[in-house]
């Protein structure tokens, strides 16, 4: 299968981030500062309790507070409950979350991945839906794998809209990293793990030393990780490629095969040689030189389909760097200054088939070649040839990513009106830098030249180029195992070389504290001002750079545009927390918070974002609390100026096969007899795509806007202490979704009526050979309709009382997923509305060409949970966890909702069309359980910890869902565990 998901030479990801080894250590620490009012007692207003207990900055809001449970849904994880978990990343940890849903990329995703990093994807929006922050502040890279994992306090996950708050690309909610603080002493941590099928070994040591004083503090360190390679073929579920095909005639059964690019070659035959064999592809006999059209060829059949999945992988290796530091220092009693930063340099790469050389990729034979016996010309347009180049080895990419983050800035407090007050002011600079080195891509120009016409010279009884030009050297394309052919290719596969970076900055200014006081409390201000701007500038080597007009390169694949440009954004915002009432019968309290934030972006405009927030204490024990806020994220450089870089989408239907009518503007070229079938769509084979910003495809781009609603309570009894219950409805609207409109959407919207993306299709015309078959689809960013999704989050935590048998705690966290909603054109009769929740939506379908998520295909369970329990005694300590991942289907029985799981009609023989299909075939899977299990003791003389824990304890495999409806593994590395039953160990000096 082709490579390519999207633009790989412009992805922004890396890895680095300290495996299991996450220590917890020291003083807890606070999500932005922590400090204690500074009036004296005698001088202290009415709120004199609350001015002397620590306020804090819980995510979600800039007011600080007392309180740690507000009207924003936060769920932490702190730093011992990351340990536990033995993963390698951060990544792995945050997406097991129930709230994290849709198509994310990791390390398990090999195609469209491979470069180390993991996405999260709160609410199932997507990554870029999410905000990641680090002590409250922007980072460059959105990739939490780059982000150190030893230098974590605890993980803030606000699972509410917070574009008030943080500005754009807080829609999906809110990953804010809290650093280490306060930290005295060093500490050695080693780890090792290992898959049950002793492959996948992961190693890694990390060293934190900190020094604290009255003045100050400091906490630094390095850490490194790497972890090997997993092959496909090592597991059962992977080892091939599995594919379903069935029609309204046929049963539906699965073969192995795969891709129409095999090693023999796939040939269109001319039309005697079709009339005698009955079928218009053929395919060289094993053995055979393919010299002879009449005895070396057999009709083509799904039995020839390229196996291409042994050779993939289901973990891509990785291999991470980290050095940080974070510190402060006070210069005066009420001026502070900090610095945090960090380094991270990830090395990665991923492992795909070999090469493909076709027509459709600018493959050109001559009909002149002395190795032709067609006398036929294939080229592109034309006659369609395809082959696998095996013995060209196999293709593969490494990557070099490295991150620089820095935060600096003076902070402090003063009072005014004895009212305290704190003010920040800071610069952030993030650096970012990606190098791509691309292998096994044979130089389609050469190959092509040596296609030529050509003849045998009589003198040498050497086959010569007809063109004389030096090194061009003939060789038989119909047996790429001739040793003149492998010579040939292995001759023309070149390395390529390209890179990226990017460069943001942020200026901001902040202040918060009180105003006036009210009989239920302070009313409280927090204002700020920040300027942000980003730059943005790839390179691409000449082999890979795309041809505007055939959309094809010099290497055939991974084809890529460079892209330079930038953008900046003023912002400012406030937000105020007014106490209404308090210490009343039925009010323990009642408060409301309110916020807006201005941001002005230099290309897209101006937006304003307001929240409202309300939290209602009947009682101590009762929280209600709910929250309405208006959520915005602009296009960025890449959505807007992107240029063209090569895809392989995949087609689930061609709504113009069959047809019998003219003037569609999508079926251009197609025959109207009702004979058409799109051979590619028929075949369950990917098609050329081309990924691109707005301005390329020539369709308008502007931000997304929408609402987040959440409603909930918390509770906790104070007749069961230690126990703890919370329950969210949450919903989110988003009109103007801006994402990659796939080639299916594309294709169904121009043929429903909106013609703004009929330029976008190409086919061959009337009168070529492939007349009406689909040459390229453009597959532009743009703002496409609407998205709605709802649902609920519950939460339980409960500390037993002390037991003599030890100290338990259990915990439950869950989403109920009620609704996750496409529209693709709202209030026109093109509008097509997909029905997501409980479904998985397979590659090339129209629901995940619409999905703003990665990965190629998308996943939305209606339940996700995970729980734990965790128990100590002494100097001993366990934790048992589970992940649960809830029941699912593809394909459904509605013809607007139908994905067609089973493949669509090629082999009957007969016209083909829509009417052929397996049409209404649902395919139901179970709900998945994971279960985790780690041991620890402390060995307190020698002041060292051992740890030991076995991940995936029993082995529970993924649910198998086809090749022809995924794009990795035949299943969804997004979502489940590819490696199996793992084993970790970790040893831990403190000094």
């Amino acid at each position: 299968m082709k490579q390519l998901g999207v633009k790989k030479l412009s992805s922004a990801v890396r890895l680095a981030l300290s495996l299991g080894a996450v220590i917890a250590v020291g003083a807890s620490s606070v999500a932005f500062a922590q400090d204690t009012g500074s009036q004296d007692a005698a001088n202290q207003s009415s709120q004199e309790k609350a001015k002397t207990l620590q306020t804090v900055v819980v995510t979600g809001s800039h007011i600080r507070r007392v309180d740690l449970e507000t009207s924003n849904p936060v769920v932490t994880i702190d730093a011992a409950a990351i340990k536990a978990t033995g993963k390698l990343t951060l990544g792995d940890v945050l997406q097991s979350l129930p709230a994290v849903t849709g198509g994310n990329i990791n390390p398990q995703v090999n195609n469209s991945g491979g470069t180390g990093g993991s996405s999260i994807g709160l609410r199932g929006l997507g990554a870029q839906r999410t905000l990641l922050l680090i002590n409250g502040k922007r980072i460059i890279n959105q990739d939490p794998n780059s982000i150190p994992a030893d230098m974590i306090e605890r993980v803030e996950v606000l699972t509410d809209g917070a574009s008030s708050v943080y500005g754009s690309d807080a829609i999906g909610g809110v990953v804010n990293f809290v650093l280490k603080k306060d930290y005295q002493g060093a500490q050695v941590s080693v780890n090792y793990g290992q898959s049950d099928h002793n492959d996948g070994a992961s190693r890694g040591a990390t060293f934190t030393f900190g020094q604290t004083s009255d003045k100050g503090s400091i906490v630094a360190g390095i850490d490194y990780n790497k972890s090997d390679a997993i092959l496909a073929s090592n597991r059962k579920f992977s080892q091939n490629a599995v594919s379903l095909y069935g029609t309204k005639s046929t049963p539906v059964s699965s073969s192995i095969g795969g891709s129409t690019f095999i090693a023999h070659g796939r040939v269109q035959l001319p039309a005697a040689l079709q009339a005698s064999l009955g079928c218009k592809y053929g395919v060289a006999n094993a053995g055979a030189s393919g010299q002879n059209p009449a005895t070396d060829y057999h009709c083509f059949t799904n039995a020839d389909k390229y196996n291409y999945a042994t050779v993939n992988l289901i973990q891509t290796p990785q291999e991470r760097t980290s050095l940080f530091v974070n510190g402060t220092y006070d210069l005066g009693e009420h001026v502070t200054a900090y610095m945090d930063a960090y380094h991270n340099k990830t090395t990665s790469g991923f492992q795909l088939a070999p090469a493909l050389y076709g027509t459709a990729y600018g493959a050109v034979i001559s009909k002149d070649s002395y190795y032709n016996p067609f006398g036929q010309d294939f080229v592109p347009g034309g006659n369609d040839f395809r082959v696998r180049l095996v013995s060209a080895g196999n293709r593969s990419a490494n990557f070099g990513t490295a991150t620089d983050q820095a935060h600096a800035g003076l902070k402090g407090d003063f009072t005014i009106l004895d009212q305290a007050w704190n003010w920040d002011a800071g610069m952030s600079y993030g650096h970012f830098t990606q190098n791509l080195i691309t292998r096994g891509l044979p130089n389609t120009d050469k190959i092509n030249a040596d296609l030529g016409p050509s003849h045998l010279d009589p003198v040498t009884g050497k086959v010569v180029c007809d063109s004389g030009a030096a090194g061009c050297t003939p060789f038989n394309p119909f047996n790429m195992f001739d040793p003149q052919s492998v010579a040939a290719l292995q001759a023309a596969a070149v390395p390529a070389i390209s890179n990226a970076h990017r460069i943001e900055k942020v200026y901001s200014v902040d202040v918060n504290g009180g105003l006036f006081d009210l009989p239920a409390g302070t009313v409280q201000l927090a204002a700020g001002a920040d300027y942000r701007k980003e730059y943005t500038n790839s390179t691409v080597d000449p082999l890979l750079l795309i041809d505007p007009v055939s959309l094809n390169c010099t290497l055939g694949s991974q084809c890529a545009s460079p892209l330079q440009g930038g953008y900046n954004a003023k912002e400012v915002y406030a937000e105020m927390f007014v106490p209404i009432l308090k210490d009343l019968p039925g009010v323990q309290s009642l408060n409301v918070t309110i916020g807006d934030r201005y941001s002005r972006f230099n290309l897209f405009g101006s937006n304003n974002s307001k929240k409202f927030a309300v939290e209602y204490r009947p009682i101590n024990d009762l929280l209600l609390r709910a929250t309405v806020s208006d959520v915005f994220r602009a296009p960025t450089v890449l959505d807007k100026f992107g240029a063209a870089a090569s895809d392989a989408p995949k087609l689930s239907n061609d709504p113009c096969n069959g047809t019998t009518t003219a003037g569609n503007p999508a079926c251009v070229g197609v025959p109207t007899d009702g004979s058409f079938t799109n051979s590619d769509v028929a075949a369950g084979q990917q098609i050329k795509g081309v990924v691109s910003g707005a301005q390329y495809a020539g369709i308008p781009i502007g931000p997304e806007k929408g609402k987040s609603f959440d409603w909930g309570f918390v509770y906790s009894p104070s007749y069961v202490p230690g126990l703890s219950a919370s329950v969210d409805i949450w919903k989110i609207y988003l009109n103007d979704t801006i994402t990659t409109i796939g080639a299916q959407t594309v294709l169904n919207l121009c043929y429903a009526g909106e013609t703004t993306y009929c330029p976008l299709i190409k086919r061959f015309p009337t009168g070529n050979v492939n007349a009406g078959q689909i040459d390229n689809i453009i597959e532009p960013t743009g703002n496409l309709g609407r998205t709605d999704a709802g649902g609920v989050d519950l939460s339980l935590r409960y500390k037993l009382p002390q037991l003599p048998f030890g100290n338990f705690t259990i915990g439950v966290d869950g989403t109920y997923l009620s609704r996750w909603d496409q529209q693709t054109a709202p209030g026109s009769d093109a509008n097509a509305v997909y029905h997501d929740a409980g479904h998985f939506m397979p590659f090339g379908s129209a629901q995940a060409a619409a999905c703003p998520s990665g990965g190629g295909v998308c996943l939305f369970p209606r339940w996700r949970a995970q729980g734990f329990l965790n128990w100590n005694l002494g100097n001993w300590d366990a934790s048992w966890r589970m992940r649960y991942i809830g029941r699912f289907q593809n394909g459904s029985k509605s013809p607007s909702q139908d994905t067609f799981p089973g493949g669509v009609c090629y082999y009957e023989g007969k016209p083909q069309g829509n009417h052929c299909n397996a049409t209404g075939l649902v395919l139901k899977y179970g709900a998945t359980v994971y279960n985790d299990v780690s041991l620890g003791y402390n060995i307190d003389p020698y002041n060292t910890r051992v740890d030991f824990g076995v991940n995936n304890l029993f082995d529970k495999q993924p649910p198998f869902l086809y090749a022809n409806n995924t794009l990795n593994a035949n299943t969804d590395p997004s979502d489940f565990d590819l490696i199996g039953r793992y084993f970790w160990a970790r040893v831990t000096v403190k000094f």
